[in-house]
């Protein structure tokens, strides 16, 4: 009788590159009844989102994506469902194609990315769609939660972790080298950046033009985003109520504001990319997420970056590009202050911020990542770059990127 034979070990696989070929995103609107978007589904947004990355690249088999990732903060009526595979299968992808809902608040969009490029790395897949959607009019922030009465009876929180203005107060506190008028300056600066990006064309390619109606004005086309307020001044902030806290320093006008908006990009293995013939806008370095203090969730950037560096063997100094979400003014002052960093720099936020723009929540780490992917093609002269931001509940994540632009002629 013939000895079995003993089963081969499997074969380790080497880690592979994962390429970020592509981001698209909706125009931001603004939260509530008179929004562009009022009247509009989320899981729409999202679908047109899908939609226009196939329109922009047909040399990709839509039976060749693997796997569609989609965040939303706000589990519930059209956000939830599972909602990477229901906006699949509206978009029109092959039934064969999975997906799947992710949640990290604000980071949602970037948990979307850093999980499903794990997989890449692995092997498990070689072309994913990765987004998220926040319909803020729809489903404000905290809708239908109900928090174990222990979190805050068991003190493992301070109270005002759950309010993320008051945690932006907190930090205030904090770092009380960061004043409102600091904060003021950089809002006006990020207003300027974004107005001035949308003037020389440099924001605007991404965006996908999303059909609208609203029972006063009918069938509409929302073509930019409705936040900016293009010609704000330092002087007309400074008369902003502080709703967060008496003579406080958080304004409307320094923080970003309530959104809703849909954001995705294409992740591929880089040999997949170029055997397709899709381009590759950046390569994945690493990543990480750090917990904090949930009542100062804002300084969650410091350790996340500090941990990401760490991991890829480099420095700050490495970098040459910052996408720094702008929950509000004081985070991103915080991180900056910390690193060394001008609050002027023109490496962080080149284009402006959420600030200006908007924060759709989930949606918006995506939003850092194409502004990165796009400021790479015109700068060979930067290898690295960092997309990084605060999340609710006291944590941070930033991934690292590489310009597969780069000539090699600084960083």
């Amino acid at each position: 009788m013939a000895t079995p034979a003993t089963p081969q070990a499997p074969t380790a696989r080497a880690v592979r590159t994962v390429a970020f070929v592509d981001g698209v995103r909706t125009p931001f609107g603004k939260a509530g009844d008179k929004g562009i978007y009022a009247g509009t589904r989320a899981d729409d947004l999202v679908v047109k989102v899908i939609r226009e990355l196939l329109r922009r690249h047909p040399e990709l088999p839509p039976e060749r994506i693997d796997e569609v990732a989609v965040a939303a903060t706000t589990q519930t009526g059209d956000q939830g469902l599972t909602i990477g595979r229901t906006a699949a299968l509206l978009s029109g992808l092959p039934k064969s194609v999975p997906g799947f809902a992710i949640d990290r608040m604000c980071a949602g969009a970037m948990t979307a990315v850093t999980t499903t490029a794990s997989g890449i790395g692995f092997g498990a897949y070689d072309v994913v769609i990765a987004g998220g959607v926040e319909h803020m009019g729809r489903h404000p922030m905290g809708e239908g939660v109900d928090p174990n009465p222990r979190i805050v009876a068991d003190k493992l929180v301070d109270p005002t972790a759950l309010v993320m203005g008051q945690t932006a107060e907190n930090v205030h506190d904090r770092y009380p080298d960061i004043t409102k008028q600091r904060t003021d300056a950089f809002a006006v600066r990020s207003q300027e950046r974004f107005a001035e990006a949308v003037k020389t064309g440099k924001i605007g390619p991404e965006l996908v033009p999303v059909a609208t109606r609203s029972a006063e004005l009918g069938w509409g086309l929302a073509t930019e985003d409705e936040p900016p307020r293009p010609g704000t001044t330092v002087e007309q902030l400074a008369g902003l109520k502080t709703p967060f806290r008496p003579h406080g320093r958080v304004t409307a006008g320094n923080a970003a504001g309530l959104n809703d908006g849909a954001t995705g990009a294409i992740l591929a293995d880089e040999e997949t990319a170029r055997e397709l013939g899709l381009p590759v806008g950046m390569r994945l370095v690493g990543y990480s997420f750090a917990g904090v203090e949930p009542e100062v969730m804002g300084i969650g950037p410091v350790p996340a970056t500090e941990k990401a560096l760490a991991r890829a063997g480099l420095t700050i100094d490495d970098i040459g590009l910052f996408e720094v979400n702008e929950a509000f003014a004081v985070q991103v002052l915080a991180f900056l202050d910390h690193f060394g960093i001008a609050e002027d720099d023109e490496r962080v936020n080149p284009w402006g911020g959420a600030i200006a723009c908007g924060h759709p929540l989930a949606s918006s780490g995506v939003r850092l990542m194409t502004q990165l992917s796009r400021q790479f093609a015109e700068r060979p002269d930067v290898r690295y770059g960092i997309t990084t931001m605060c999340v609710g509940i006291g944590m941070g994540g930033t991934v690292i990127w590489e310009n597969p632009a780069f000539d090699g002629s600084t960083n």
